[in-house]
């Protein structure tokens, strides 16, 4: 069994040192043409941008480990200037045209697909991240795959838990950045019913069926970046 936020680690000196397989993979992903995309399913389209977000954000480490490595980098947050943080570089070519992290998960995602379950598969290279799923999203897959990703974070108790003594349900700071997006989501009233559905604990769901009030905290973010060699 893993330890608590154990499946959220990247092992970025491996992927520096060996760096072919992501540079192959990001040399497709900037090949797409913007007409291409636009052909696509939602599905096909969404699971072509999570795998960018993801697969961009890795190259924005790799490109920048000897930074972390030397020490002078602890965090992605690190590699932005007082200018520009991390997430509003342009390094990357996306659909023809220069873009930026930002670009990819507010400009385009969050508004146009309606899909709040993106928030546990897009990866900010952070120790309090969801984890990195170990392979691409396809359409085909795409329910299935946030399905299994929003149970896996959710039941990361780094991340989330239910202290039942005091009635109260610990959550993810994503949750607190980006509850909107879930709320709007018919299928939610509260966040408690985001936790209802995903996590596995007997004495939250008895709370919740008993209709005690439950307080919600947020935990605070761990930014440090998710490397295999930090411990938690």
């Amino acid at each position: 069994m893993k330890q608590k936020g154990a499946w959220t680690r990247v092992n970025y000196q491996q992927l520096a040192a060996n760096p072919e397989a992501l540079d192959d993979y990001l040399a497709q992903l900037t090949a797409v043409e913007a007409v291409t995309f636009e052909k696509w399913s939602q599905a096909e389209q969404l699971s072509f941008l999570i795998n960018a977000y993801n697969a961009f954000t890795l190259e924005l480490i790799r490109s920048h480990y000897d930074k972390f490595a030397a020490g002078n980098a602890d965090s992605i947050r690190d590699l932005g200037s007082w200018l520009t943080s991390p997430w509003e570089r342009e390094f990357f070519t996306l659909l023809g045209e220069p873009r930026t992290l930002d670009w990819l998960e507010h400009d385009v995602i969050r508004p146009n697909y309606a899909e709040p379950r993106i928030h546990a598969a897009l990866v900010c290279a952070a120790v309090s991240c969801p984890p990195l799923l170990n392979t691409a999203y396809t359409a085909e897959q795409l329910d299935s795959q946030l399905e299994g990703q929003m149970t896996v974070f959710l039941n990361d108790t780094a991340n989330n838990s239910f202290d039942a003594a005091t009635n109260t349900l610990y959550l993810s700071s994503i949750f607190k950045w980006y509850g909107n997006d879930f709320l709007e989501d018919k299928s939610y009233s509260a966040l408690t019913d985001v936790a209802a559905r995903y996590i596995k604990n007997q004495a939250l769901t008895q709370a919740l069926s008993e209709s005690r009030d439950v307080a919600i905290r947020f935990n605070d973010y761990n930014w440090d970046l998710n490397s295999t060699d930090v411990p938690d």
